[in-house]
């Protein structure tokens, strides 16, 4: 169906104008070219897209020979960006599901997708796109609109449906049951019930997906403003265990609710700063989803060996952070600030002399500090500790100092004699030696 511009709400004047630029070029060279996926939908239900997808039948050869700014990136699928300063814009060739003789698709035995660059056209790309609302594309050369999948039906009724067998599907892409969770949280859409039905089932293919894969899916779900709501979806359609094992086995093991309360009050949180465009980072994200195991498995070390309680937090850190590596890569340029923030709770009970004042100082004291206020909110701290370290920041430095009751240093009593025994303006002993 070919939507004419009278007839749909979507402007260019609302669409990047690198992705202009790029969809003009190739229209001028010949080739056809749209916008599809997630820039049309977003548009189309009033929300504002951070990015533009192009696609068109040029071959990613003939893109970057269009483009200078432009480099080929993937091998699963081979696909064009194009530069402009901070904005890429991504540019994929039509694609088909057609076996032959110039079938370059790949697959594990489970049914995944290892490598997918049989070129075709639109009229083929479209089974090879996941979610009916994704399939819509947007035509530079007259502004229309091409919809095979009814997917504006499924915007009208605010519905999630996947194309074709949800099965073979979700066999293809295991993330497409991630996506599903995702985009039904973003857009507040429901899930049509042969999408929905096979997901249960299925959950366990996402052992298959790279780690590194499920890490920046993760970070999709969790830092685009829609965290709470997926949390919520990927523990109704039992996907969150194979994310965050140890925090599901937490969640689980919750009889009083503290840790449902503190990992919600969390991801609100942090919703609430990609809102007012505050930076997140997934170091405060994954302390929010691991402090409790992490808790949980010091108790049983030091039960175990003894020692003293840092050691044993110490060492549960280490043990938690490196199975879930297992499950959604975690960079240590996050996971080593991370435990510095984690065990500043630990600290933050001295509140007198030097070494108490120096956190203040810290380069993880702000995240540590909001980490123990939300503790306080939660029931998981002392809300006199969090307090007491939220006044001290607003005092001077010479109140601090009597808060912190440093005591001032004094000069040894070997220096003050030495000192008396050195005649006035003598020689430096380190210089006359």
């Amino acid at each position: 169906m070919v939507i004419r511009r009278p007839q749909h709400t979507l402007s260019r004047s609302n669409v990047s104008g690198n992705a202009l630029k790029v969809l003009y070029r190739l229209k001028r060279c010949g080739h056809q070219a749209f916008i599809v996926g997630g820039g049309v939908r977003d548009l189309l239900v009033g929300l504002s897209p951070k990015d533009f997808d192009v696609v068109t039948d040029a071959r990613p050869e003939q893109v970057r020979a269009l483009f200078r700014n432009c480099r080929l990136i993937g091998r699963r699928f081979r696909l064009a960006h194009v530069r402009f300063g901070r904005e890429v814009i991504e540019v994929v060739t039509f694609r088909s599901s057609r076996s032959g003789a110039e079938d370059d698709r790949e697959h594990t035995d489970s049914g995944r997708i290892l490598r997918d660059n049989v070129y075709g056209t639109i009229d083929e790309d479209i089974w090879r796109r996941d979610f009916t609302v994704n399939a819509l594309y947007y035509n530079i050369a007259d502004f229309s609109i091409w919809d095979y999948a009814r997917g504006m039906d499924d915007i009208a009724s605010r519905t999630l449906r996947l194309i074709g067998d949800p099965v073979t599907r979700y066999r293809e892409d295991p993330v497409r049951m991630l996506r599903a969770a995702r985009l039904s949280a973003k857009l507040g859409f429901g899930i049509a019930n042969g999408t929905a039905r096979p997901i249960r089932e299925l959950a366990e293919l996402l052992h298959e997906v790279p780690e590194a894969r499920l890490y920046d899916e993760t970070l999709k779900l969790f830092h685009a403003g829609h965290a709470a709501a997926s949390f919520e979806r990927l523990r109704q359609f039992g996907l969150f265990r194979y994310l965050f094992p140890h925090t599901d086995r937490a969640l689980r093991a919750d009889e009083n609710g503290v840790v449902l309360r503190f990992v919600q009050t969390g991801l609100d949180n942090t919703d609430q700063r990609v809102k007012a465009d505050k930076p997140v980072t997934p170091m405060f994200l994954y302390a929010v989803l691991l402090w409790f195991p992490i808790l949980e498995v010091a108790e049983r070390i030091r039960a175990e060996d003894g020692g003293s309680e840092i050691e044993a937090f110490l060492d549960a850190c280490d043990e938690v952070v490196g199975e879930q590596r297992e499950y959604t890569a975690f960079p240590r340029r996050f996971s080593s600030p991370m435990k510095e923030m984690l065990l500043m709770q630990r600290r933050f009970h001295n509140r007198r002399g030097a070494r108490a004042r120096r956190l203040l100082q810290h380069r993880q004291f702000r995240a540590a500090y909001d980490f123990l206020v939300l503790r306080a909110e939660c029931g998981d701290a002392d809300p006199e500790l969090a307090r007491w370290w939220t006044e001290i920041q607003t005092l001077s430095p010479e109140e601090q100092h009597k808060a912190f009751a440093v005591k001032r240093r004094r000069r040894s009593r070997r220096r003050r004699r030495a000192s008396r025994r050195s005649p006035a303006g003598g020689p430096d002993r380190g210089q006359a030696g």
